[in-house]
């Protein structure tokens, strides 16, 4: 294969109208690793039926900081949809108790993703990371699966912006994504001569 492998970590995809994967209609998703050997990535506009303090409940945790417990947990992707991933600002900022957790991704020059139980407990002690989203379930690409699906205009991406992971409205994240493109989302229709 001729040129270098894209990597496109730490980067949103986002889906375009002509999906045809109804999983992933409509979703950004937060790149946390691409390389060789594929892709994984956290749906962040999918907002489930369980809010965080139930998530904490049934893992035997409570969860008292008032910022999180109204929160929803997030579809994150199709696979391993019983297990959590933490998507959180990156340990040791301001502010921050400086912890570091059993199971945790450094995305490069972005976030950080943790699968372990000990961030939980450590947000449920009103410690942990300030800003987060956790999702259930992860989407995941094999080697080359993620560049065919981009290759068929199945997705665009652009750089993250963890603004709109932490703080856009939920039902905005979608538009304010591509508007980090410059494209307005009316332009993407797939029918002509509707507003």
């Amino acid at each position: 294969m001729a040129g270098s492998p894209i990597n496109l970590t730490n980067q949103f995809l986002i889906a375009m109208p002509g999906m045809g994967d109804g999983t992933f209609a409509g979703t950004v998703v937060y790149l946390c690793e691409h390389t060789e050997k594929g892709a994984l990535g956290l749906v962040i506009n999918k907002p489930i039926d369980i809010k965080l303090k139930n998530l904490f409940e049934k893992v035997d945790l409570t969860l008292d900081r008032e910022d999180l417990a109204d929160e929803p947990v997030y579809f994150g992707g199709p696979v391993q949809t019983e297990r959590g991933f933490v998507l959180h600002e990156r340990l040791g900022g301001e502010g921050d108790d400086g912890g570091h957790y059993n199971s945790t991704l450094q995305i490069p020059g972005g976030l950080e993703m943790t699968t372990s139980k000990d961030v939980l407990e450590a947000m449920a002690q009103g410690a942990g990371p300030k800003r987060v989203l956790v999702t259930l379930g992860y989407s995941g690409w094999g080697a080359g699966q993620l560049e065919d699906e981009i290759g068929r205009n199945g997705w665009i991406t652009v750089d993250a912006a963890p603004e709109i992971i932490f703080d856009t409205p939920v039902e905005q994240r979608y538009d304010k994504a591509l508007s980090l493109l410059g494209i307005d989302p009316r332009m993407l229709s797939q029918e002509a001569g509707h507003a």
